[in-house]
This record gives C-alpha cells, sequence and structure tokens, in this order.
C-alpha cells in the first residue's frame, strides 16, 4: 500500500521560506547564558567604575563668592538661572522675592532631576515633570513626590550686584 497525502497540495516549506542553512542563526543555551554572563558582567563594571569614581573624586563644596548678575537685572517676582563653573557645572536659579529678598537654589529637583521653575503668582517653586512644588523661601518640599530640599546658596547683594556663596544654616 502506497503512501497518499490527505491533501492535495501539501505546503513546500522550503519553496515558502527559502533560507539556506549557513544563512539560518541557530542559538545555543549555552552561548545564550555566556551572553547574559558577559552582559552582566560588563553591567557590575560599570556600576563599580561609577562607585570608584565617586570616592575617588568627590565633589568640592562651593568656595568664595561668585557673581550672578546686577540687581536690575531681575525683577522682583523675578528668576534667573545660572551655572557656576567647576569640576562639575551645577545648574542654579535665582529668585527675586521682594525688594532685598534673593533666593538661590539647585535648579535640578530632588526626585529624578528635572529643571525647576519659580511661578510668582504661587511664590513657590515648580517641578513641572511630576507636579512637586517647593518654598521659594526655604527649598523645603511642599508637595509632590520629591523626597528633599533643594539644595540651597546664600546670596549676597553688594553694590547693586548679586553673588551667591555656599549655603551656611544659622540654625544647626
Amino acid at each position: 500500500m502506497a503512501y497518499e497525502p490527505k491533501e492535495k497540495n501539501p505546503p513546500n516549506w522550503k519553496g515558502d521560506f527559502p533560507i539556506r542553512q549557513d544563512e539560518a542563526t541557530h542559538v545555543t543555551r549555552r552561548e545564550f547564558a555566556k551572553f547574559l554572563c558577559l552582559l552582566s558582567g560588563g553591567l557590575a563594571l560599570g556600576n563599580g567604575y561609577v562607585v570608584l569614581s565617586s570616592f575617588a573624586y568627590p565633589d568640592k563644596e562651593l568656595e568664595g563668592e561668585h557673581l550672578v548678575c546686577n540687581t536690575s537685572e531681575v525683577p522682583v517676582g523675578g528668576m534667573t538661572m545660572f551655572a557656576i563653573k567647576g569640576t562639575k557645572e551645577i545648574p542654579y536659579i535665582l529668585i527675586h522675592l521682594a525688594e532685598g529678598e534673593w533666593r538661590a537654589f539647585e535648579q535640578k529637583c530632588t526626585h529624578l532631576s528635572c529643571a525647576v521653575v519659580y511661578r510668582d503668582e504661587v511664590k513657590k517653586i515648580e517641578c513641572p515633570c511630576h507636579n512637586g512644588w517647593f518654598s521659594a523661601d526655604t527649598g523645603e518640599v511642599l508637595q509632590g513626590p520629591p523626597p528633599r530640599a533643594l539644595p540651597q546658596l546664600s546670596v549676597v547683594v553688594r553694590n547693586e550686584k548679586v553673588y551667591v556663596t555656599a549655603f551656611k544654616d544659622t540654625i544647626s
């Protein structure tokens, strides 16, 4: 008794999908496990480098006074951005709260480093990424996901010029 296919036109796999054996890629479990080990090792080395470099090159404290602008350049209720050049360039904002009242904070939100902006209409600093709010007076968290206050600088006004220095907490 001879074999007879049930279908009159059986699929022609090799004709429909003409892939040659030498063109096909086959990844064995061993090769895949080797790839995962190399990838994990690379990630571990990268993280180790970041940790070691943070210990080898710690952030320096801000030293001395740095000129930001003239007092006439930022109106009451206004804000300007500036950066202090050093080993790392950190963006800051300078806020003119009221006549003779100035505040300077780091511009990066303490949640995910989004740029914060001062909103004069509510007298608060806003992180627009996740609706975080900070006090414009102290930088403390008022609302939202930021875990801690904005780093602050001391502001000194002398001869119609605005300078910033490292913030010294007078309470502690």
